[in-house]
């Protein structure tokens, strides 16, 4: 069982992790991360916040929202270190979304490669071009490229 001294003030989350004050609030509000109250009311971090606050940084720099991100760690202890268990159902749950987003970024990364070298010269081929909006029945946004 952790003590008060073992709990982190939320200034020394906020250096240890690099995260804003006002930031590990808003965590605090969409459920990412927990504090535990003082007899004072002041916040108080397990350790183990860290953890995933570093975490909730590397996958939002890759491209998840914070509710992909709350939905992803909603299997991870909040208020205790997680186990090597806890880790694994994470890592799987993550591997499906994480190979569908380095298909994306593949498929966007040969696009836009494609279109500096195209000068207009092959817009039949273009993945981006939709003429006409002739692809708005199968959604919106850049249906060549997303439904690869």
């Amino acid at each position: 069982m952790l003590n008060e001294k073992t709990l982190l003030t939320i200034g020394l989350l906020s250096e240890r992790s690099g995260v804003a004050h006002s930031a590990l609030r808003f965590y605090e509000t969409k459920e990412l991360i927990a504090s535990i109250r003082t007899s004072g009311n002041q916040r108080r971090y397990h350790p183990s916040m860290l953890r995933r606050i570093a975490l909730i940084q590397v996958a939002q720099l890759v491209g998840f929202t914070l509710e992909e991100i709350a939905k992803e760690l909603e299997d991870l202890p909040m208020r205790k270190t997680a186990t090597i268990q806890d880790w694994e159902k994470v890592a799987s749950k993550w591997q499906k979304d994480l190979d569908a987003k380095l298909h994306q970024i593949q498929s966007l990364k040969e696009n836009l490669t494609g279109c500096i070298g195209c000068g207009y010269l092959s817009m039949e081929k273009c993945q981006l071009l939709n003429p006409d909006d002739i692809l708005h029945e199968e959604g919106s946004g850049a249906q060549r490229i997303l439904s690869k």
